[in-house]
């Protein structure tokens, strides 16, 4: 059973309440310990939560997420660890951790899950405030990060994740609400070409002053597709290396935009570095593109194992998605499924015609061809995404499966 000793809800602090704690532990002596000394900085609200049984995610049951976690692992911090990963990044607040952790694969978890930094016991008093106050001032207040973030990565080159990328935001932006479409290759980026937008402002410039932006600055920055969808991308001529922009204005950025609109769609590039790697964890859906052939299945297994095992994005983050889809390739589906350990595959249909008009004249394919095949396939992982059921199936849903069922 889980209990709280203090039974004042949990709430987001505003700039005139104090900051709130949450310390939860399986040992009390250790959970007042805690609390005594992190009571001594006068800006937190300090609550404790002392687990005896039952479930292992130290966040189980709250009505509101707290500011700040301190969480002391114990014989089980495997599974508790394992509780919080399987948060989406955004649901977990900024935390800290403490405890029994075994060196290398409890450290190599607390890094996966997003802890801020680990505590070795015996834990001295100054070592805890001062790791305390580093994470008190690295978050802004105020920076409720509500908007779901949705990443779209190849698993080899020329997959077709920046037509997914572009196509899933603008219909996002037309059904599901406010949408930035990010496109994090500095080097390479295409996605402005493809909505025919020309940008005033780079990404690059945005990263290096989002430290004192907000969410008007936000949206000032941006090219405007429509009202509702909104494109942050490089400039033609611009030259930006990854090791240019600092892991800390990347989750600033990403802060920013989830507090601002209500879908952040991220082209990544085909690389793992600290962009892509950030950008992965915290990712609330990872769209992985692929195509019918070996070489595609083979960067695609390697790039699944460093998601899984070195980043830990879960499987219930992830969907592949096999584009440019043909019934008689010789590589099936059911090939793909095996290889990548996935049960579930989407697929677009392979219409070149459609797709490279679209892209020419930077009209998506929404507004350029919205019977298409390939239209009704991106609509289908829109509509999932917005938690539309798949039994409420109309006339062009059911053409498009007896059409292109494998």
């Amino acid at each position: 059973m889980l209990t709280s000793k203090e039974l004042t809800p949990v709430r987001r602090a505003t700039s005139k309440q104090r900051l709130q704690l949450l310390i939860s532990s399986r040992d009390a002596t250790a959970l007042n310990h805690l609390k005594t000394l992190s009571e001594r900085i006068s800006s937190l609200q300090v609550t404790t939560r002392l687990v005896s049984n039952g479930h292992t995610d130290p966040l189980y049951g709250l009505e509101r997420m707290p500011d700040f976690l301190l969480l002391r692992v114990s014989h089980l911090w495997r599974e508790e660890l394992a509780a919080l990963l399987q948060r989406p990044a955004h649901e977990r607040p900024p935390f800290l951790i403490c405890g029994p952790l075994e060196e290398h694969e409890g450290i190599r978890l607390a890094m996966q899950a997003g802890a801020r930094d680990f505590l070795p016991e015996p834990l001295a008093a100054d070592d805890l405030l001062a790791a305390l106050g580093r994470m008190i001032q690295e978050t802004p207040a105020g920076q409720a990060a509500n908007g779901k973030l949705v990443a779209v990565m190849n698993a080899k080159g020329g997959s077709g994740a920046t037509l997914l990328a572009c196509n899933l935001a603008q219909q996002l932006s037309v059904r599901g609400g406010s949408t930035l479409l990010l496109d994090l290759d500095l080097q390479f980026g295409s996605v402005a070409h493809c909505l025919d937008v020309v940008p005033a402002h780079s990404h690059v410039e945005v990263l290096q002053q989002i430290e004192e932006m907000d969410s008007v600055a936000l949206r000032g920055f941006c090219s405007h597709f429509s009202q509702t969808l909104h494109v942050l991308g490089g400039r033609t001529g611009e030259f930006c290396l990854p090791q240019d922009v600092r892991l800390e204005q990347l989750e600033a950025l990403l802060r920013l935009a989830r507090s601002t609109y209500d879908w952040v769609v991220v082209d990544l590039p085909r690389q793992i570095d600290h962009l892509t790697g950030i950008t992965l964890e915290q990712s609330d859906h990872v769209y992985i593109l692929v195509q019918q052939s070996l070489s595609h299945l083979k960067d695609a297994t390697r790039l699944m194992r460093i998601m899984r095992d070195d980043l830990g994005v879960q499987n219930n983050r992830f969907q592949v998605v096999v584009n440019r889809y043909d019934k008689a390739a010789p590589v099936s589906l059911r090939d793909v499924a095996e290889s990548l350990r996935c049960s579930e595959l989407q697929k677009l249909p392979n219409d070149f015609a459609v797709v490279s008009e679209s892209q020419n004249t930077g009209v998506p394919l929404d507004l350029h061809a919205p019977r298409a095949p390939v239209t009704l396939g991106i609509r289908e992982l829109t509509q999932e995404l917005l938690g539309t059921e798949a039994a409420e199936q109309g006339l062009l849903k059911r053409t498009f499966d007896r059409l292109f069922r494998g």
